[in-house]
């Protein structure tokens, strides 16, 4: 198998920079040995897709990242998340909710809270104890706007966010993973949900963030990872099996398995 490693990246000529890293990350759950050895660079201001048949632990790796497994009791991580360089720091060895703060995720269904639009992108904000109105209301409309979302909204920002289409509440709920300057957001499969329109603009949100903030995205849609992402990795049984630029995994695989898995011999 190929480490992230053992290979040095170079992309459009720009210098890259690690926002994230596993390291010889190991999750267990009710006896289950589900990541094995997970070694991952993630590049700052860049996308990293995830890419694997149903099973792999696809998901699983990215709730690594904001700690959702510490919900469930008997859960167990071994190795390291490291974020940011100044200094790094052990994600796994953080407050969760402080995890959580500077790492949002936007999941596979629209998942507004029952609150208005306006409550929605200011929750994480009045969870920090933040409740100056002026303050609210410009990272409301910032976080709006970034998300693609703020013309269409803005004369019903106290309308729930229940009352939207699915594309608008996924879009809601990347404004409020926004809200909190996140230094990374995690998107689980965002588009799965949703029709081809709505998907569409997805994508294309995506691709505009990654100039402000780093993504790492699970997708069973190989046309969307090679769409929007710069980096893939490729996951099978709980291994990352490879890890390349995108285009690279795509068209020139090292393994084996990979190249099955992306020219649709299985999965």
């Amino acid at each position: 198998m190929v480490k992230p490693t053992d290979r040095v990246v170079a992309t459009e000529n720009e210098p890259l920079k690690k926002l994230a890293e596993v390291r010889d990350l190991n999750f267990y759950y009710s006896g289950k040995h589900a990541l094995k050895n997970i070694n991952l660079p993630v590049y700052e201001k860049k996308v990293t897709a995830l890419i694997g048949p149903s099973g792999c632990g696809k998901t699983t790796l990215l709730r690594c990242f904001n700690r959702m497994h510490d919900l469930y009791p008997g859960n167990r991580y071994e190795g390291e998340i490291w974020l940011g360089d100044d200094p790094p720091r052990n994600l796994l060895q953080m407050d969760p909710i402080e995890v959580r703060m500077q790492i949002g995720m936007v999941f596979q269904k629209p998942n507004p809270f029952p609150k208005s639009i306006y409550e929605n992108v200011a929750y994480g904000l009045r969870v920090r104890g933040i409740n100056n109105r002026a303050i609210l209301d410009e990272v409301v409309e910032r976080s709006l706007r970034n998300a693609a979302l703020w013309d269409e909204v803005k004369d019903r920002l106290e309308e729930p966010g229940t009352s939207l289409s699915g594309g608008q509440q996924q879009r809601l709920c990347i404004a409020r993973a926004l809200a909190t300057d996140p230094a990374l957001i995690l998107f689980d499969e965002p588009t799965s949900a949703l029709d081809p329109i709505a998907t569409v603009s997805i994508e294309n949100l995506i691709v505009e963030l990654k100039d402000q903030v780093t993504i790492l995205i699970v997708t069973h849609n190989m046309q969307q990872a090679i769409r929007i992402s710069q980096f893939t990795a490729f996951m099978y049984l709980g291994e990352i099996v490879e890890y390349n630029e995108t285009m690279s995994i795509f068209t020139k695989p090292v393994e084996q398995k990979t190249a099955d898995y992306v020219s649709g011999r299985f999965g």
